[in-house]
């Protein structure tokens, strides 16, 4: 029975709801992104929330069938990935674009362990943490079927490192326009497909390029997590 399987989760948000309780939107592997009330768990000597919180390994228990599922079981599943400063900045976007572009009981395994390789690089403190939010940026997109690719042009030739590509939703990439404001070199491209190192240029161009990618199928809509992130720390 499904109230008997233990599934590993993160916590993408959480919320208060009534006095006690809480409401979570999980992502688990088998079951997706989803809807959990955690109820009588804040207040009282009963308060068992410590665990409840984003970038600690859970281990959830759910109960019912309706479109919010009930918390039978919520315990850490070993320690809490330590963000902070940067990376706890990053970890809020990575938890917004899951919010916003994941569909909800849609199961994507591998989008779950690439989530938590992310979530492990930044928790390390790493410098480079832009190639980090690059590669999950661009795993999610081909999860979802979108299928960015960056390692051939339309036509099917691998682009130049010396040349300048602009990058069109429904053809791909394509020899860039004079003076083209979105265009990025083939270095850059490289970048993205992990075959060469991010200097500070490919970083500007390829944060540049996913930023235009994305806002695509966000609708325009503006990430808080990154307005956060740039009122806090600024974009660099």
């Amino acid at each position: 029975m499904e109230r008997d399987i233990l599934h590993s989760a993160f916590i993408l948000h959480r919320r208060p709801y009534s006095n006690t309780s809480l409401l979570l939107e999980l992502f688990t592997p088998r079951l997706g992104r989803l809807p959990a009330l955690a109820k009588g768990v804040l207040g009282g000597k009963r308060n068992n929330s410590a665990a409840l919180q984003p970038f600690q390994p859970l281990l959830v228990r759910l109960a019912g069938r309706g479109e919010v599922r009930v918390l039978a079981v919520g315990e850490a599943d070993g320690e809490a990935l330590p963000l902070k400063a940067r990376g706890l900045y990053c970890g809020f976007y990575l938890n917004e674009l899951l919010m916003r572009l994941l569909g909800r009981d849609d199961p994507h395994p591998r989008l779950y362990q690439h989530y938590f390789e992310a979530l492990g690089a930044l928790s390390r403190g790493i410098d480079e943490l832009e190639p980090v939010l690059r590669r999950f940026e661009i795993a999610l997109l081909r999860e979802l079927g979108y299928q960015p690719e960056f390692d051939r042009l339309a036509d099917g030739s691998a682009p130049d490192p010396q040349g300048r590509y602009a990058y069109r939703l429904e053809e791909g990439l394509a020899p860039a326009q004079l003076h083209d404001p979105g265009a990025v070199s083939g270095r850059t491209l490289q970048a993205l497909c992990g075959e060469v190192d991010f200097g500070d240029h490919e970083r500007r161009e390829a944060r540049r390029l996913m930023r235009g990618i994305l806002s695509h199928y966000l609708g325009g809509r503006p990430l808080k997590s990154r307005e956060l992130f740039q009122s806090r720390i600024g974009n660099k």
